[in-house]
């Protein structure tokens, strides 16, 4: 069994809307392992990426507990809570949040910069990260000369740079076809496989299901399932720059 990287018990969350509040979370348990590709699944309002929100220190819950790394991490002070994101999370959204001035070089490093590293091991850092992507090639392209599957390749190098621990990615395929997307899910399975990484996944897209190792469905704030299952293994290729 995989040492467990993440859990949470017992997370409410509410939003005022008007004279009158909506429960998003309703209690809900979560554990996540290192190793482990979790995907979190349910229909719109339905309460996951608010859960995530709260397990990932970005929305603090109206109740419950969250221990990350082994530390409470609602207990911490809000900057210490911003430096435990920056140490030991990574962040893929769907809408890639990159520069628009900024090259896929200077998107990598600029991150570690802010973690300590020295302007020339940052650069390094970056150019592996997105060299291990398959981006090699087009380390110096802006947002605006990249497809929409190199930039979500971006994203991920610049989550993957730091090594992190935790892994979170919301919607991370919706806006890309079935090759890009596969990359995509060939990435995060390796972050979690070779890195150790607990990653958790917020996703409408089915075509992602055989690729987890675990599958919880979240309804209306609540868990409605969650099972183990025996993730498909995408084939891995030297190169991802065809891809």
């Amino acid at each position: 069994m995989s040492a467990i990287a993440l859990e949470a018990h017992g997370l409410v969350k509410r939003f005022k809307t008007g004279r009158s509040y909506v429960e998003v979370l309703k209690g809900v348990d979560f554990q996540a392992l290192h190793g482990d590709v979790t995907m979190v699944m349910g229909p719109s309002g339905s309460g996951k990426s608010t859960l995530v929100a709260a397990l990932s220190g970005l929305l603090r819950p109206d109740s419950g507990m969250v221990s990350a790394l082994d530390q409470k991490l609602w207990d911490l002070k809000p900057g210490r809570i911003d430096r435990f994101r920056l140490d030991h999370c990574g962040f893929i959204f769907q809408g890639f949040n990159l520069f628009s001035a900024l090259s896929a070089l200077q998107q990598v490093a600029v991150v570690l910069k802010y973690k300590g590293y020295s302007k020339s091991e940052a650069r390094d850092r970056a150019e592996l990260a997105l060299t291990e992507v398959g981006l090699g090639h087009r380390l110096n392209q802006r947002p605006a000369e990249l497809s929409g599957g190199e930039k979500q390749r971006v994203a991920i190098a610049r989550a993957l740079a730091k090594d992190p621990q935790l892994l979170f990615a919301d919607e991370p395929t919706s806006a890309l076809d079935g090759e890009n997307g596969q990359v995509v899910t060939r990435l995060l399975q390796r972050a979690a496989k070779q890195h150790g990484a607990a990653v958790i996944c917020v996703t409408h897209d089915p075509r992602l299901e055989a690729f987890a190792d675990r599958i919880i469905h979240i309804e209306d704030g609540l868990i409605l399932d969650d099972r183990r299952v025996r993730p498909a293994v995408i084939p891995t290729t030297p190169d991802l720059i065809g891809a």
